[in-house]
């Protein structure tokens, strides 16, 4: 099977002032991968001790053999059939013309993790993943995400153990991390969208996503009242969306009311309105720590939309589901019940075992990867949340064209 894709300029629709560009003559090479040292050794030498032939390549997975035509025919006469419905299948132009789902950079939003320091650091469980220094590696991936029609991010801060707190103060210093990056992003790349991410977690002691009482239980109301200060200090240094990602109640139509009070009516909110527990979650925060009183069981479908149905009430601008392949379900699920955009977050998880079997050659990586985010996308979501964003891109626009499982 070969990638079908038609050949026209790769155009992004315009985002929030964005002109339209077109993207034709975009070289893929201007994306350089990085890709640190993935410790697969001990995976790869169980796999010599497979039986080969029981083992079909990747390769052969592209191009099956093509199975040679009967000498003599095995029926008299074709089945009577009113509708083959392999006649629209028959030719890359009929299956690209009869798509339903299509794909875009204009759909990614991509994430990216920032520190203090100067020098760009592996982060060793997502191969090709760095967290990028502030002033310098920051500035020089978003100007590569760019050049690919990649025109939104959402910084994620590793704030320094000593700025921590038990209540999280450092979350609206306006001189914090993630304020003056955004001032930075903003000079730099004036019509950058910038999501920020209006959370707790990063900046306790405890790793959670909310204040811990004596007692051991997450205090809801006082958190958000330290939530509601964290978003205006975002939306003072310029940011445009902020991501109400902990699943607190009521945090959407407090920060909402928050961000009126000071003037910021033009600032959106993204509603992480699905968070699971799920296990999918990794990179360096405190995934074994509890948090089943404030993220939803994946079990659940109708709580889903009902968190889902209440963020919408107390003023959401877009509803996020986390993760994304694991609930696609949920997706279409809220896609069908509400007219707000739809958003899916491709986790670490998701990311990276696409990443490590692509690298120990038990899949074509790149094609998963593809796959993967239109199924999301045909799932229902408007917006995807991926770490593939820059990959992606630059594949789409690098080929000039627009992808297709064909």
């Amino acid at each position: 099977m070969t990638s079908s894709m038609f050949r026209s300029p790769c155009k992004i629709p315009s985002v929030k002032g964005f002109e339209q560009k077109s993207y034709v003559g975009l070289k893929a090479a201007s994306y350089n991968v990085r890709v640190n040292s993935f410790k697969s050794s001990e995976v790869a030498s169980q796999l010599q001790k497979i039986d080969s032939t029981l083992i079909w390549p990747v390769n052969a997975l592209e191009a099956p053999p093509v199975p040679s035509k009967p000498a003599t025919p095995l029926i008299d006469q074709p089945l009577q059939l009113s509708r083959r419905a392999r006649r629209n299948r028959k030719c890359p132009t009929q299956r690209a013309a009869f798509q339903e789902t299509n794909i875009s950079p204009a759909n990614f939003i991509y994430p990216l993790f920032i520190h203090e320091g100067e020098v760009d650091i592996p982060i060793t469980s997502m191969p090709g993943r760095y967290m990028l220094g502030w002033r310098h590696g920051l500035i020089e991936e978003v100007a590569r995400a760019l050049d690919v029609g990649v025109n939104s991010v959402k910084l994620y801060p590793k704030v320094p153990e000593a700025l921590k707190s038990p209540t999280g103060e450092e979350a609206f210093n306006d001189n914090g991390l993630i304020p003056r990056t955004v001032r930075l992003l903003k000079d730099r790349f004036p019509d950058l969208v910038i999501y920020t991410d209006v959370n707790f977690d990063e900046y306790s002691t405890t790793g959670h996503g909310g204040i811990v009482g004596e007692d051991g239980v997450i205090l809801n109301d006082e958190t958000i009242h330290q939530l509601r200060k964290q978003a205006v200090s975002q939306a003072r240094a310029g940011a445009d969306v902020v991501c109400t990602s902990e699943m607190l109640d009521g945090r959407v139509g407090a920060v909402r009311a928050a961000l009126d009070a000071e003037g910021f009516q033009d600032v959106s909110i993204m509603s992480y309105s699905v968070k699971y527990t799920s296990s999918l979650y990794g990179r360096f925060r405190k995934v074994q720590l509890d948090k089943k009183t404030y993220q939803i069981n994946p079990a659940n479908s109708r709580e889903a939309l009902l968190e889902a149905r209440e963020d919408e009430a107390e003023g959401a601008d877009i509803l996020m589901v986390k993760p994304a392949l694991p609930s696609l379900d949920i997706i279409r699920l809220l896609k069908d019940q509400t007219l707000l955009p739809i958003g899916a977050c491709q986790v670490s998880g998701e990311y990276s075992m696409i990443k490590a079997a692509g690298l120990l050659k038990m899949i074509d990586e790149e094609k998963v990867m593809m796959e993967s985010l239109l199924c999301i996308r045909r799932a229902g979501a408007d917006l995807i949340l991926t770490y593939f964003a820059l990959q992606a891109a630059t594949k789409l626009c690098g080929e000039n064209k627009r992808f297709s499982s064909n």
